[in-house]
């Protein structure tokens, strides 16, 4: 049974993760989507505040309660981080997207070797590398290959829009032993930085999320130990399965964010409808205004538990392929849906910071509907789970 209610512990979480939002993000949210630079200090900020204070908690909540509750913890936590501002919520020192399949397919050495350095107060990020030039949601038509040569990898291909890639200190890299295989060919290897081999191209501009680092990553005979093959347990779909239940993992965070600045957009409309709407303005206008905020809110507290679901089912081991799926699309959809609202709504009157964060949201949204996933993609998989006996292409 799920229960909507946050506990004490969970409570304290999420105004945890509120407060770091309001304190270190939105004082500087503006500046750095201007400037695409995020200073060093935020970094050390987070380190110390996040790491040591919500990460430390989060672990000590889950053995009080006796529940493992890392993916619920971790989306009540980006919904608060993406509220404040998801570009820097995504430059969080840490091994993000590196971790869940490490932790997943890595053995307790591996683990321990590649995620140890994480935990030396430092600054460290890690980074996936999965998208490519040619290949984004098709993850079974990937081109990068991997050659085993004596007691060395060698992988030689081309990433494409890999979140902080140029910093990382280790990237999880997918990359196919054998095109023949198709998925079962597939194998995720863990990289370090400063790899020979390992090219740092192009970081993207882009049109949101302009503070978070985007970059391109070339391997050109890039020569790893055969030991950061993260073997798994062996199965021949053990790559494609590690490649896939890192998305299951991560698709709800991605809704949880989705819903951080849905909810923020909201809010500032709700705001700007109060304090700043022209004298004058026609009252039945108004009305139609508040009456559409009001549904935008029932829908986003709708986003919240299906993300809430998909991680409640993932603390669990449930398998959540569907529901990681629905959170994403509903989220990613919604979040569109919010800010477009709250730009349209907003428009009359002098310019002002408010303004400015809400038109900054609304470009920061639209990636939303397609990483981690497109739309698209979202549905097939959803097709597919409701569908289990009919061939869905």
């Amino acid at each position: 049974m799920i229960d909507f209610t946050l506990s004490k512990a969970q409570q304290a979480a999420r105004d945890y993760a509120h407060q770091v939002a309001l304190e270190e993000m939105r004082p500087i949210s503006l500046e750095c989507d201007r400037t695409e630079e995020i200073p060093e200090s935020f970094f050390w900020n987070m380190q110390r505040r996040y790491w040591g204070g919500a990460a430390a908690q989060a672990r000590t909540f889950g053995q009080d309660e006796g529940i493992r509750q890392e993916n619920l913890l971790t989306v009540i936590s980006q919904e608060e981080m993406a509220w404040g501002d998801a570009a820097l919520a995504t430059a969080i020192p840490g091994p993000g997207l590196a971790a869940p399949p490490i932790l997943s397919q890595g053995t307790p050495e591996q683990q321990a070797r590649f995620l140890g350095i994480y935990l030396d107060g430092q600054l460290h990020w890690g980074a996936l590398a999965l998208t490519e030039p040619g290949i984004g949601s098709d993850v079974a038509g990937m081109s990068t290959t991997a050659v085993l040569d004596g007691d060395e990898w060698v992988i030689n291909g081309h990433k494409h829009y890999i979140t902080n890639g140029a910093r990382a200190d280790l990237i999880v890299t997918f990359a196919t032993i054998d095109k023949r295989l198709g998925r079962e060919g597939i194998r995720p290897f863990v990289v370090p930085k400063g790899t020979p081999g390992l090219i740092v191209g192009r970081i993207e501009k882009k049109m949101g999320l302009r503070a978070s680092q985007t970059a391109e990553l070339i391997f050109d005979n890039c020569r790893i130990p055969k030991e950061n093959l993260l073997a798994g347990r062996g199965e021949k779909k053990e790559g494609f399965k590690a490649a896939m239940g890192t998305l299951d993992a991560t698709r709800p965070m991605v809704g949880a964010m989705a819903v951080g600045i849905a909810r923020a957009a909201y809010e500032a409309a709700c705001e700007w409808l109060r304090e700043e709407l022209p004298a004058g303005y026609p009252a039945h206008k108004r009305r139609a205004w508040e009456e559409e905020l009001q549904e935008l809110g029932q829908e986003i507290e709708m986003a919240r538990f299906l993300v809430w679901r998909a991680a409640w089912m993932a603390d669990r081991r449930i398998p959540n392929s569907k529901e990681a799926s629905m959170s994403k699309a509903y989220a990613g959809a919604l979040v569109m849906k919010a800010t477009a609202t709250a730009v349209r709504i907003t428009a009359p009157g002098e310019e002002s910071e408010r303004k400015l964060l809400i038109q900054k949201w609304f470009r920061d949204a639209k990636v939303f509907d397609i990483f981690e996933g497109t739309a698209q993609i979202q549905r097939l998989v959803i097709a597919r789970r409701l569908f289990p006996n009919i061939d869905i292409p």
